[in-house]
């Protein structure tokens, strides 16, 4: 029986009720993160919660928690809930209303909610073993503040499933200006004659903290040249190996986009020592 914690208090997943007033029921009013644990070991730590106060103070929910109190709620629910290899789920609404009605109110308290969750290792980084994803090709149709790490997903919900219905296991999203923004739940790199290079950030990007992560580590290992810049379809489909990262999938390399192979379509070179480097640093952020 998994065990979540809800408004202070740690309970059984059955038991835990929020008012259908939430905000973050009616409005996908609210922030949320996805921190993995393994063996009790948590990565991006600090880097996630920073991002969940940037985006609590981007749509003025006040909420007075400092790192030290996340970490003792996602400890805590790593041990109840017996450790091993999870996800741990952080969720703050506005807070319940006693009516719906679009403006902010005022006098409610936050809703915090957090849950952990079963996820699988990471897949070894090994070109010859690597499971390869294949992905579609869409036009970004989301709100223009991506950058925000809203519970509102909708717009993210229907790209992901236009892909899984295209049999595919993302879609890559370009702007109007036909430029890479993100996946439906993922950043976006791509690597051309040893260089990687992934969109810059803007309203449009999610600033992705395995992004961050490879993107640092890969600064300070120095051998491989890493660029943020615009990228164009062109570039997406002419290049030598395309990746998809979140926290859930770390660095899972493409080998197919929208029927087209990736390079030779086998996972490559450069995604196999990015990946290697990764692990080894993973746990100090």
């Amino acid at each position: 029986m998994s065990i979540v914690y809800l408004n202070g208090s740690y309970l059984p997943v059955e038991e835990a009720r929020i008012s259908p007033l939430d905000r973050g029921f009616l409005f996908g009013d609210g922030i949320y993160e996805v921190i993995p644990s393994y063996e009790g070991k948590m990565v991006g730590f600090g880097p996630h919660i920073d991002r969940m106060r940037n985006g609590l103070a981007a749509i003025g929910i006040e909420l007075d928690w400092d790192h030290a109190r996340w970490r003792s709620v996602c400890a805590e629910l790593v041990e109840r809930n017996g450790g091993g290899n999870l996800g741990i789920y952080l969720h703050v609404s506005r807070g319940a209303d006693n009516k719906r009605f679009h403006a902010f109110p005022e006098g409610v308290e936050p809703t915090v909610f957090c849950m952990a969750f079963e996820i699988p290792l990471p897949q070894p980084a090994d070109r010859n073993t690597a499971h390869g994803y294949k992905v579609s090709i869409g036009e970004d149709l989301r709100w223009k503040r991506c950058n925000i790490k809203s519970t509102a997903l909708l717009g993210n919900v229907l790209h992901f499933q236009e892909g899984h219905a295209a049999g595919n296991n993302e879609i890559l999203l370009f702007n109007s200006q036909g430029l890479l923004t993100e996946a439906g739940a993922c950043n976006v790199f791509i690597v051309k004659d040893g260089v990687v290079a992934t969109p810059r950030l803007d309203h449009q990007i999610l600033p992705g903290i395995t992004r961050l992560m490879i993107l640092d580590i890969l600064r300070k290992d120095g051998t491989i040249a890493v660029e943020e810049r615009d990228i164009d379809r062109d570039e997406v489909l002419s290049a030598d190996e395309v990746w998809i990262t979140s926290s859930s999938k770390e660095m899972a390399p493409v080998i197919e986009v929208d029927g087209q192979p990736v390079g030779d379509g086998r996972v490559g070179p450069v995604w196999e020592q990015a990946s290697q480097l990764y692990a080894a640093a993973k746990f100090d952020y």
